[in-house]
């Protein structure tokens, strides 16, 4: 098995050549028509940025929707803390020039309906995940086990296998273009 550092490289290919507006339409849709997302008291976001899966246009449906979006705020130890925020606009480049929230907008409070939409660069259906290597989504994930997490990933980032390790999370959802994934739980 290839080690991860091969494998992100891999993947950030595949899915650049995947990239299509199309695709992202499409995904968006389906995300929408979640039961997980309209019964979601928050949604904790990411601001999608190069070749990934975008999610402007999904957060401005759902702030459109009324819902409540929060969005990764990741600090150099290594943790990372959600904020919310009620227009995209809010969001600035931060030291990794990532779209996120200033510190000082108000954390939502976490519940059973909380929906956490999760970066990555691959997928396999058990919901395994190649992240970035940087552990913020494992870490944060760990503390909120409860929580129903979603991952958007074009149909060629799905995967039969990955290397796995026990502080891996994974997802319970994986949304694409063709379909939704509902990963064994």
């Amino acid at each position: 098995m290839q080690d991860k550092k091969e494998l992100r490289r891999h993947f950030a290919g595949v899915r650049k050549v995947a990239k299509s507006e199309a695709k992202d339409v499409v995904i968006t849709a389906n995300v929408i028509a979640l039961n997980e997302i309209s019964e979601a008291d928050i949604v904790l976001m990411f601001a999608s940025f190069g070749s990934e899966v975008n999610t402007w246009d999904l957060a401005r449906k759902l702030l459109s929707q009324n819902k409540v979006l929060a969005y990764p705020k990741c600090g150099r130890s290594g943790n990372m803390t959600f904020h919310i925020v009620n227009d995209t606009a809010a969001l600035k480049d931060d030291a990794y020039g990532i779209p996120a929230p200033d510190s000082s907008l108000p954390s939502p409070e976490i519940t059973e309906r909380t929906v956490c939409i999760v970066p990555g660069l691959a997928f396999t259906e058990n919901g395994e995940r190649l992240g970035y290597g940087g552990g913020y989504y494992d870490r944060f994930l760990e503390r909120y086990p409860h929580i129903r997490t979603v991952a958007l990933a074009y149909e060629a980032m799905i995967t039969d296998s990955l290397p796995v390790q026990k502080h891996d999370a994974a997802v319970k959802l994986i949304v694409t273009e063709e379909r939704t994934v509902l990963c064994n739980e």
